[in-house]
Formats: C-alpha cells, structure tokens, sequence
C-alpha cells in the first residue's frame, strides 16, 4: 500500500501508524492496526477476541484492529467512508474534531440515526482541514471497547515545518471489566476506583508542614463537601491497563528512528476517561500543532494532554540510544509507555514515578474564597435533587431524546444550585472585554494539579499562539455563559445543575454569529468540553492570534472563554469528553439556525 506524503518536505516513507517506517518504500507495518487511505475507505466494525496486556480479551475492532486502523485523508478530497456494522447492536462513528456536514458528525439522535446491525452508512463530506485527528464511536459506551483510532489528513500545501518521519501514538484506557459495570460501580460509589486515599500518616504529614488548624479546616472542609482532596480521576489504574497504539508498557512498542532525523509525534488522546502527562526524558519537544491546527513552535520537556486533545511535537534524537515515551495519568495511579528507538529490542529507562498530589484552594478559583463559609458551598453539592432517579440515561443512544416530554421537570427548582440557572446569555456591551484577552478565573498559566513547574518545562495553554489570525475578526455580539456541575456524591454530571434527561430544548446559535462562550467549572474535577462542528478560539491572550481547539480543558474552579463563529447549520453535540460524565448527564445540543 503506497502511502500519500505527510507534507511537500516530509518523504513518502516517512509516514506509518501500527509501526515505523523505513527507507525504500517499506512501511513495516507488522502490527494489525494497519492503514486505510483515502479517499474512499471501507471500515467493519465487530466483536472479538484480541489479547490486551497478554490476557483474553473481547474488544470492539475496526478492519480487525482495536484501536482501529489509521484513516488517513487528504485536504481537498471528497471522503467516502464506508461504515459496516457487524454488532448485534446499533454503532456509529463521530469523526472528531472535523469540519463537515451535520449529518455526517455521527451522533444518534441528532441528524443521524445510527448504524443499525447488518447495515452499511456511507459517510461523505469534503475535507477543509488538515491535521490530526482521531475518530470514535457516539453510541452508548462502545468507546470504553476499544471503537477509536486515529485520523491523520495531510496538507494540500507546505506545511510550516518539516520532519524526515513520523509516528502516531494513540493513547486508550483499557478495562477487563464491563463499561456498564465501570458505570454502575460510579453510581454506587464515585471512590470506588479511588484507592489512593488520604491516611493517618498523611494527616500527620500535613501537620507537621501546615500546622493543626489548618490541617483540620482543610479535611473538615473536604468533609462538608462530601469529596476527598485526591478526587483526581474517576476511573484509575485499579481497573485500567493504560495503552499506547493498543499495546500494555510491557509490550515495549517501539518508534524506530535514525540518529540526528527530526521526527514527528501525533499525540492523540483516545482514553474515555483518563489525562496523561508525556515526556520523553533526555528529549526536548517542539509543540507545533494542537488539535490539529498549527501553532507558533513551543519547546517543552513534558506536556499534559486532556481527553480528545491532541498535539503534534517534533523531536531530534540525536545518538544511538533508546528513549522512553512516558505518559503517566494524572493521578499517578499507572502509565502507558512507548521506545523511540534505533532498533528494535531496545528500552529506555522507566522516570521515576511521581506521588498523587492533593488538590488544594485553587481548585476553587472560580469562587470569591475570601471569608467564604465552606458549608455553604451550594453550587458543589445538588444534594436537593433527591428522589430523581436519572439512570435511564444508561446506554446514552440520543435518538431516544427526540420528542421527550420535559413536562414533569417543570416543578423543579434548579435555582437553589448555588445560583446557576440556564444558560446566561449577555449582548455586548462596550464593556465587554477586547476578543483575545483572558478572563478574570482563568488559569491558562498553569498546566494543572500534580505537575511542579519548577521541575521542568512545561506546556500550558498560555503558550499556544496560532501562526495566522482566524479570518472572522468580528467582536462578539453576545456572551454565553454555562456552568459545569455535578454531584460527586450521586454522581450526576450537568450544565447549570441540569442533566441532559432534564432539559427541555437545545441552546441556540445564530446561523453566522458571533459569540463568546464562557465555561465556569464549579466542580472540583477536570472537565474536557468538546464542541461538534465548530472551532472554539481559546482567549488565552494572545489577541488575533489566540489558538483554535476543538476541546478546552477547563480545570476545577477556572473559568475559560472561546469565540464561536457560529458557522456551521444544524444540530451539534456538546459535552464532557469524559465518557462517564456525558453518560451521567453532562451533554447538551447546540442548534445552528
């Protein structure tokens, strides 16, 4: 199978996903991932047995694989994806990140009914973009098996740096347990995977550093919330195998190189729940691409990478060694682990592992703290929705939203939720701040709980800044403001205190508006907010120059803010890309007209 080039300046050979590439037109793809180019691609989707981590297992495959093949496009093509589903039950594909009609996106329920067993959907749109990307299944929790991979399109011109080889590096959390019983284990218990709690010893620790006083308002503080400061990860390494391109850190996959070659990493996150921090010790990376789009070249010794982010970096190794890619989950319960390598065989050395950090005050800056009474934290804790049972939502198939009847909320006082009613909407005003300048709240300086700036270089998002402006260069003729909430507790995961089952209507965008969304986390976990159909321009400062991103990661208390233009006709998804926290509730639709 000839392969396309990766750009004008990177060679033909250069390019391969389930293995390194090599001289002469040998791509050495000895892995069952393998290739699928464009423009028309044939994709089966089924059951079957695939050992992970050298244990039986049952995954979801594409072509064979899981994760699935690469599909690999080029910009200026028309795309004819032929989808055959060989489940017994309903499937889908959502092609992430990408710019296409609404009902091509691939979500059930919105302008698209699914895939049914025994049928074929053909998927068709013409490619606008360039980047990298990665697809994966809308329906239910079929993403959690395994039904992802990545989606590389090559540019139609000279890309604005150039490499001799490239690899992509998907990374997925794998558990043996049933993705319903993941899902029902957080219902009963939202700690039930955490089993790095706090001890004894640790309150002694905490003594001697902070003193008793503070020590005691802080854990009584954490009490009244009804959340330990080390919520870090929902689901950990207690259940999860974490893999890179399919394979355990025991597998030892490897990335060949030459010494003094500039290579390419497309880092995508494919996991359904799990943040990782990546670096290759002795390396230093070059960021030059975020979500698929290019970005003034950062240098960096580590980055954090949320779910459905991804980021491209380049780097030289430049002796005959064997260098570890380490990708080691936020709350350092596990790691997925890759070599970059000369030859096969090889292994770097494993870094040192870091402890699991406490979340403090900061995970509050959203809220004024000041002489804050902490019992009073309303907006934490949606305690007063007892007796609504939303588990229904199991299976989370959109189609069977259509035409709900709302009717019975309507007695429902959503405003006792620490002051978050729907979404607010705001006309501009000449008040309002300048397009490009970062909001009061926000946190875009700093990568996140855990990592110690002080300890090495690493990537945050005040850092990317786009190459070009983005051609609307329209203030916004309104804010939107929505508030990210749940119950830890109960786990139920929402926008402004309602669940996806409680609302009665889509939010609505004006056909080519423009518009600020501002996302307020008053939850004290990670959320990677992801938007179908539209780039969201992240006001991290940078003026006309501010980054475009198909998922913000807003951290605990932060407040974040994009431009949209609203450009896209149609019904989009818009949700929490941790799968559990969209399967709880924490999913809205954006109507385009």
């Amino acid at each position: 199978m000839a392969l396309g080039t990766a750009a004008a300046l990177a060679p033909a050979w250069a390019t391969a996903w389930g293995q390194s590439s090599g001289p002469g037109g040998e791509h050495g793809n000895i892995y069952a991932n393998g290739i699928e180019e464009g423009p028309e691609v044939s994709l089966a989707i089924r059951r079957e047995s695939i050992p992970i981590d050298g244990q039986p297992a049952r995954p979801i495959s594409i072509n064979g694989s899981s994760p699935g093949p690469l599909v690999r496009l080029r910009e200026g093509q028309d795309a004819v994806l032929r989808v055959t589903n060989l489940l017994d039950e309903p499937t889908s594909i959502h092609w992430h990140g990408l710019i296409l009609p609404a009902e091509m996106d691939g979500v059930p329920g919105l302008s698209f009914a699914g895939i049914a067993p025994g049928e074929t959907f053909t998927y068709r749109f013409p490619v606008r973009q360039n980047g990298t990307y990665w697809y994966h299944s809308h329906s239910g929790l079929q993403e959690q098996l395994g039904h992802a991979g990545p989606l590389i399109i090559d540019a139609a011109e000279p890309e604005p740096f150039s490499y001799d080889r490239e690899h992509v590096l998907l990374l997925t959390d794998w558990t043996f347990e049933s993705p319903m019983t993941v899902f029902r284990n957080l219902k009963i218990a939202e700690g039930y995977y955490n089993h790095q709690e706090r001890t004894v010893a640790d309150f002694f620790a905490d003594v001697r550093d902070k003193g008793f006083a503070a020590t005691a308002e802080m854990r009584s503080m954490w009490a009244r919330m009804r959340m330990s400061s080390r919520d870090i990860a929902d689901v950990t390494g207690s259940t999860y195998t974490y893999l890179i391109n399919g394979h355990s850190p025991g597998d030892n996959w490897t990335a060949l190189f030459k010494a003094g070659e500039k290579v390419r990493l497309r880092v995508i996150n494919g996991s359904a729940m799990s943040y990782f921090d990546v670096r290759i010790p002795g390396l230093t990376m070059t960021v030059v691409a975020a979500d698929g789009q290019p970005v003034q070249p950062v240098p960096v010794d580590e980055f954090r990478i949320g779910v459905a982010e991804t980021y491209d970096v380049l780097v030289t190794p430049d002796s005959d060694l064997a260098y570890t890619i380490f990708a080691e989950t936020m709350d350092r319960s596990g790691y997925a682990l890759a070599t970059l390598a000369p030859r096969q065989g090889m292994r770097g050395q494993i870094p040192e592992r870091r402890r699991i950090a406490d979340r403090g005050m900061e995970a509050m800056g959203a809220h004024d703290m000041d002489g804050m009474d902490h019992s009073g934290m309303d907006g934490m804790d949606h305690s007063g929705m007892d007796g609504m049972d939303h588990s229904g939502m199991d299976g989370m198939d959109h189609s069977g939203m259509d035409g709900m009847d709302h009717s019975s909320m309507s007695g429902m006082d959503h405003g006792a939720m620490g002051g978050m009613a729907a979404e607010r909407e705001v006309v501009n005003t000449n008040g309002m701040l300048a397009a490009g300048q970062a909001q009061p709240g926000s946190r875009y300086d700093q990568a996140g709980i855990g990592i110690d700036p002080g300890e090495r270089r690493v990537l945050v998002y005040r850092d990317l800044m786009a190459l070009t402006p983005w051609p609307d260069r329209r203030a916004p003729g309104r804010e939107l403001e929505l508030h990210l909430t749940g119950n830890m507790e109960r786990y139920m995961w929402s926008f402004d205190g309602r669940k996806f089952s409680e609302v009665t209507g889509p939010i609505h965008f004006a056909k080519d508006e423009r518009l600020r969304l501002i996302l307020i986390n008053d939850t004290m976990m990670e959320h990677p907010i992801h938007l179908h159909g539209m780039w969201m321009e992240l006001e991290n400062g940078h003026g006309e120059l501010i980054p475009r991103k198909h998922t913000l990661n807003v951290k605990p208390g932060e407040r974040v803010s994009a431009l949209i233009t609203a450009d896209a006709e149609g019904s989009w998804a818009f949700h929490c890309h941790l799968l559990y926290h969209m399967e709880a509730g924490m999913f809205r639709v954006v109507q385009v007209a």
